[in-house]
């Protein structure tokens, strides 16, 4: 036979056997050839985040492919008696015993055709993307090894009858829990138990599970209604299970060197809705103010929650303080990990709010120590911090920890260990800056981290001094003997200069919130009357100009204020969890094909809207709020920054002595150029580095090195399908 005669010879057999086996499969003799792909999705988290040695795994099949007959394997060990086809419809398993590493997940038909998916299993201690490990670190007792790994615990409560539901508030503000301990081998009297009937109607004995352990270092804890002796699997969750998650924050902003208690989940309002509540140690900025290791946190202990509890339909924050920190700052970082926040009495993020706080820390020692001829009266200090109160600055730089000292008392970390400049230059640096190295990267002189803090060029007391508020001789001496402070935080001559490249990475990688990716994210804001206790309303507005900046809408954000000094009103909490809870419902039933930010602004509902309350839940005039929740400024408002309060490194323009409508002295002139040698702050420009910030990073290379300043972790990893060989 020839050459060409063996080609058309073995062509003709490729095409029969193509034609037998679509004829086959069509008239039912066989399914192992599917019309459409194999596909495997992880449904807890990322396939390359995945932690703890578990996923829950979902294999979805082609039409008419009979699960029975599919084989599912991690590597070379056959996990199929771990999946089956679920009353929920979906053909899923909890996969266990995944080793730390890379390793292949294959979902195989008979005929060899199939899929894989890699996935990339971490430890329960973590870390998953944050890179390196924040060291030392304090362990609690009992834990079992140096990531604080501890089995979980279980206890048991009930809401007796007749007891108020209104809980502790999903904000996290402790108050006095309403449950009592629960034993299910001695339960009380069934008339003993209040009765919760959930968003979905279902009635249930009011009976919670609270699950305490440790996730990447740190305590987390989970509740949810529960029926003990009833089971409870994640693709068949006990009914009264909503599908919903709610995660609760904590208060302040701090840097601590040890585990923590994860704030309270016992919110019997939201609890009784069906709602399960979660939280994480590492989510309460006043134990970890640290934003990477704060979504780590988030990532890691949601994915237990779906391992164990079942698939979560949305994700809702709530809190107030470093509570609305946590919430808006990671859910801009890291979208999706929220559908919708609640942050209460709200700070924007860590890093642009620390600005008014460092300028207060000057301040407050130059009118103590360094004014030496000019008297500075309250009306003065008022004019020049743009608050009515002069005694905010003293209260916020008191109850909140200067987190720019290294030598300061540091959390969990022994006096001896502390980092002192003449006695223990390598100790513990107790710095957000150095707390958060890894974002911002180490100067190679000192080794220390990166400084993303400036205030150079910035003209303290400019509106004060246009309006004859201040004198030019307070202009010209506060300027000129204000200074600064140097890498060890002691105050200094010199303003402060900063690292360029530390303020580029806060922007890009998410320290400074600069709210470019949340209008994927419902927000209702929920504020009250700012007293001086540094809980400034401006900040609710700083968020709402950051996302006209962006996108040139706020629609998104709601803004409910009240007459309860920073809560706003005594109900907001967990009614906002509610109306969100609405509000991401409709969302989620909308399936055009639009960009989801539209869905949110347009679906929200007519009963999510602006509200201006009492303070006890009754509606009053919009008015009202008007003159109570009233937003002050800060030094650098009245040193001309725009009020979205996001300029760390101002660029400069030339000290013009015309551009004043005041005379100076000509010594005034000359300490106002000796304080400004390179000129002053050009508001009309965005900061140095300033950029939208990038989305999911990492900080970790496959060997677990260190990236400084981070890198995408690019697409999601999705399977690969494959045939017959």
């Amino acid at each position: 036979m020839s050459r060409r005669a063996r080609y058309a010879s073995f062509a003709v057999m490729l095409v029969t056997g193509a034609v037998l086996a679509a004829a086959a499969y069509s008239s039912g003799a066989t399914r192992a050839v599917p019309r459409s792909p194999i596909r495997i999705s992880v449904l807890s988290t990322r396939a390359d985040l995945v932690s703890g040695g578990e996923a829950l795994v979902q294999v979805l099949l082609p039409p008419h492919a009979q699960a029975s007959r599919v084989k599912v394997r991690v590597g070379a060990r056959d996990v199929t008696p771990a999946f089956a086809l679920r009353a929920n419809g979906k053909f899923e398993g909890l996969v266990t015993g995944l080793a730390n590493g890379s390793d292949v997940i294959t979902a195989t038909l008979p005929g060899g055709y199939g899929a894989r998916l890699t996935i990339v299993n971490h430890p329960i201690g973590g870390p998953i993307f944050s890179g390196p490990q924040i060291q030392p670190w304090q362990c609690q007792a009992g834990a079992k090894d140096k990531q604080c790994d501890q089995p979980p615990s279980f206890a048991y409560y009930y809401l007796p009858a007749g007891a108020s539901n209104s809980g502790s508030g999903a904000s996290g503000i402790s108050s006095d829990s309403p449950f009592q301990s629960y034993d299910p081998a001695n339960p009380p009297p069934a008339s003993a138990i209040a009765t919760a009937t959930t968003t979905d109607g279902v009635t249930v004995p009011f009976i919670i599970r609270e699950e305490t352990g440790y996730i990447d270092r740190d305590q987390y804890a989970i509740a949810a209604l529960w029926q003990p002796g009833k089971p409870w699997q994640p693709w068949a969750p006990q009914r009264q299970y909503n599908g919903r998650l709610v995660i609760t924050h904590g208060a302040s902003c701090d840097t601590t060197y040890g585990t923590g208690t994860a704030p309270t989940v016992q919110d019997a309002k939201i609890l009784g809705g069906g709602f399960i509540v979660m939280s994480n140690s590492l989510d309460n900025a006043g134990h970890n103010c640290n934003i990477l290791t704060q979504a780590e946190s988030l990532v890691m202990t949601k994915e237990w929650v779906i391992d164990h509890y079942g698939e979560v339909r949305w994700t809702i924050g709530s809190g107030c303080s470093g509570g609305s920190l946590v919430q808006q700052q990671v859910a801009n970082a890291y979208p999706g990990l929220y559908q919708g926040i609640t942050p209460q009495c709200s700070f924007t993020d860590a890093w642009s709010s620390s600005m008014e706080y460092e300028d207060y820390y000057m301040l407050l020692n130059y009118w103590q120590t360094k004014d030496q001829q000019d008297v500075w009266g309250p009306t003065q200090i008022q004019a020049v911090i743009e608050h009515p109160n002069p005694a905010n600055p003293v209260s916020f730089t008191t109850v909140i920890p200067n987190a720019g000292l290294p030598t300061r008392s540091c959390p969990d970390v022994p006096a001896a260990e502390v980092f002192n400049p003449q006695t223990n230059p390598h100790g513990v640096r107790c710095t957000l800056e150095d707390y958060m190295v890894n974002m911002f990267g180490r100067d190679p002189a000192t080794g220390y981290a990166n400084l993303p803090f400036s205030n150079r060029g910035i003209q303290y007391g400019l509106d004060a001094l246009r309006t004859g508020a201040i004198t030019p001789q307070q202009f010209a001496d506060l300027n000129a003997h204000l200074g600064g402070l140097d890498n060890n935080g002691s105050f200094s001559a010199a303003r402060i200069q900063g690292s360029d490249l530390a303020i580029q990475r806060a922007y890009a990688a998410g320290g400074v919130d600069t709210a470019s990716n949340l209008n994927n994210v419902a927000i209702i804001d929920l504020r009250g009357p700012d007293e001086g206790s540094f809980h400034d309303v401006y900040r609710t507005y700083a968020m709402r100009d950051r996302l006209l900046q962006n996108f040139g809408t706020a629609a998104n954000q709601v803004l409910w204020q009240g007459a309860v000094p920073l809560l706003g009103d005594a109900t907001f909490a967990d009614a906002s969890v509610y109306a969100m809870d609405g509000w991401l419902a409709k969302v989620n039933a909308d399936h055009r094909n639009i960009p989801l930010s539209q869905k949110i602004i347009q679906d929200k509902p007519d009963t999510v809207a602006d509200r201006c309350t009492n303070g006890s839940g009754t509606d009053v005039p919009a008015e009202s709020c008007t003159e109570t929740v009233v937003a002050y400024g800060t030094p650098r408002f009245g040193a001309d920054e725009p009020k979205t309060d996001d300029v760390l490194k101002c660029q400069l323009k030339p000290l013009n002595r015309s551009s004043y409508n005041v005379t100076f002295t000509d010594a005034q002139w000359k300490e106002l150029e000796q304080a400004f040698p390179t000129g002053v702050c050009d508001y009309s420009k965005p900061s140095i580095g300033q950029g939208p910030t990038r989305t999911w990073l990492t900080y970790q290379n496959s060997a677990g090195h260190v990236i400084y300043g981070g890198r995408p972790l690019g697409p999601v990893p999705v399977s690969r399908s494959f045939g017959p060989r």
